[in-house]
C-alpha cells in the first residue's frame, strides 16, 4: 500500500468521528492559539517600547536615583536612594555644559471628568521643556509655556484616549475646564494618537505642569530626569558629568542610562518575558499532544479487528504504523493551522487595546512544534497498531 492509499485511509478513518476529531484537535488549537497571541503581544510591546525611546533621540540621557543593574533585573548593587527633587533638578541644570534640557518627570494616576464623562488615566508632570524629549505630535492646541509651568498653572495637555472618552461630541476640546481628581484644569492642547506602550493605552494619558501635579498628589517625587544634550558626540562627557555633579548629594547611588542602554535593559527584560509567556503557552500544547495520544489509543482499540483483516490480506507493519502516524499528524497539523488562524485574529482584535506584532518565527515554531507533536505523540499508538497479532485481532471483539 503507498503513502497516497495511507492519506485516503486516515483522512476517511478522521470524518468517521468527526466529534472525537475536533475535540482532539482542540487541545492543539488552543495551544497554538496562546503561544500566537502572546508572543504578539511581547513583541509588539517590545516594538512599542523601542519605537518611544528611539524617538526621544539617541543624544537623550535618562537619570535614575539608585543603583541599576544593566542586565535587566532591576534595582540593586548599592540599593534605591532618595527620589529626585526639583531642587535636584535646578542643582543639575546650572552645573551641566553641553545639554538643551534637563527634564523632570513625576506621574501620577486619578480621575478626570467633564460634565457626566469621566476617565481614568495617568498623569504626567513635567516642565515646558518636556516637549523637547517627547515623541507625541500635538493634534490640536498647545504645549504650556515656562510662566505657566514655573506658576504651577492648572492647565492640561490630554491625550487622544482622554479626548474621545470626555468630550466625544465636541469638536474641539481647546478651552474646557476638566476636572482633575476635583481639581479644575483647562485643556490647553491634546496629542495624536499614539498607540499602547508597555504601561498599556499611553493615549490614556493627561499632561501638567509639574508643579501642579506635586500640589494635586501632595509629593515632590520625581521618578526619572531626561537629559537633552547638544551634540550626540557629547553623551559620554555628560554622562560623566551628571554623576559627578550629583555624587555630593547621591554618592553612587545614581544611573545614567543612554538610549542604547536604555534599550538593551526593556529589550532583555521584554524578550525574557515573552519566551516565558510562550513557554507557559507551550504547555497546553502538550496537553494537546497528550490527547492526541490518548484518542489514538482508544481508536487502535477500536479497530483491532479492522487492523487484524488487513494484515491478513497482506498489509505490512509499515502500512499499519503509517497510516495511524498520518492520523495523528493530520490532526496535530490541522489543529495547527486553525490555531494560527485563531492566534492571528485575537492579536489583530487586541491591537487597539495593547500593542501586537505576529512574528513570522513564531508562527513557524508554533506549527512546526505542532506538526511535532502529532508524530512524537502519534508513534506510540501507531507501533502498538502495527504489532498487533492478525490472528487475535481478527478474534477480538
Amino acid at each position: 500500500m503507498n503513502l497516497i492509499e495511507s492519506f485516503r485511509i486516515a483522512i476517511r478513518a478522521l470524518l468517521a468521528n468527526k466529534v472525537r476529531s475536533l475535540l482532539t484537535m482542540l487541545g492543539v488549537i488552543i495551544g497554538v492559539s496562546a503561544v500566537i497571541l502572546l508572543v504578539a503581544i511581547g513583541a509588539g510591546v517590545q516594538g512599542e517600547v523601542t519605537s518611544t525611546i528611539e524617538g526621544l533621540g539617541s543624544n537623550v540621557l535618562f537619570v535614575f536615583p539608585g543603583v541599576m543593574d544593566q542586565g535587566g533585573g532591576g534595582f540593586g548593587g548599592g540599593g534605591i536612594s532618595r527620589p529626585f527633587t526639583m531642587e535636584d533638578v535646578q542643582y543639575l541644570q546650572l552645573r551641566l555644559d553641553n545639554v538643551d534640557a534637563v527634564v523632570p518627570m513625576a506621574q501620577s494616576s486619578g480621575t478626570a471628568k467633564f460634565r457626566s464623562a469621566s476617565v481614568h488615566p495617568t498623569i504626567m508632570g513635567t516642565t515646558e521643556q518636556g516637549r523637547l524629549v517627547t515623541s507625541a505630535t500635538l493634534g490640536g492646541g498647545r504645549f504650556y509655556n515656562r510662566s505657566e509651568a514655573d506658576a504651577a498653572a492648572r492647565v492640561a495637555i490630554i491625550g487622544y484616549t482622554v479626548k474621545e472618552r470626555l468630550f466625544p461630541n465636541v469638536a474641539d476640546p481647546i478651552g474646557q475646564v476638566i476636572t482633575i481628581d476635583g481639581q479644575r484644569f483647562t485643556v490647553i492642547g491634546w496629542l495624536e494618537k499614539q498607540g499602547g506602550s508597555l504601561s498599556g493605552d499611553q493615549d490614556n494619558q493627561i499632561s501638567v505642569p509639574i508643579g501642579a501635579l506635586q500640589r494635586l498628589t501632595a509629593s515632590d517625587r520625581i521618578a526619572i530626569m531626561l537629559v537633552k544634550v547638544t551634540s550626540i558626540n557629547d553623551v559620554d562627557l555628560v554622562r560623566a558629568q551628571i554623576k559627578r555633579v550629583l555624587a555630593p548629594r547621591f554618592g553612587d547611588q545614581i544611573t545614567v542610562f543612554s538610549q542604547d542602554q536604555t534599550l538593551g535593559i526593556f529589550n532583555a527584560l521584554l524578550g525574557t518575558l515573552t519566551v516565558m509567556l510562550a513557554g507557559i503557552a507551550g504547555i497546553s500544547l502538550l496537553v494537546g499532544g497528550i490527547g492526541i495520544m490518548n484518542i489514538m489509543l482508544v481508536s487502535v482499540s477500536e479497530r483491532t479487528r479492522e487492523i487484524g483483516i488487513r494484515k491478513a490480506v497482506g498489509a505490512r507493519t509499515y502500512d499499519i504504523l503509517s497510516q495511524f502516524v498520518i492520523e495523528a499528524v493530520m490532526l496535530s497539523v490541522t489543529g495547527g493551522v486553525v490555531g494560527i488562524l485563531f492566534g492571528a485574529l485575537g492579536a489583530t482584535a487586541l491591537s487597539s487595546l495593547v500593542p501586537t506584532s505576529i512574528t513570522p518565527w513564531a508562527v513557524g515554531i508554533a506549527f512546526f512544534f505542532s506538526a511535532g507533536v502529532g508524530v512524537f505523540f502519534g508513534v506510540y499508538p501507531a507501533w502498538k497498531a502495527s504489532q498487533l497479532d492478525p490472528i487475535v485481532a481478527l478474534r477480538y471483539e
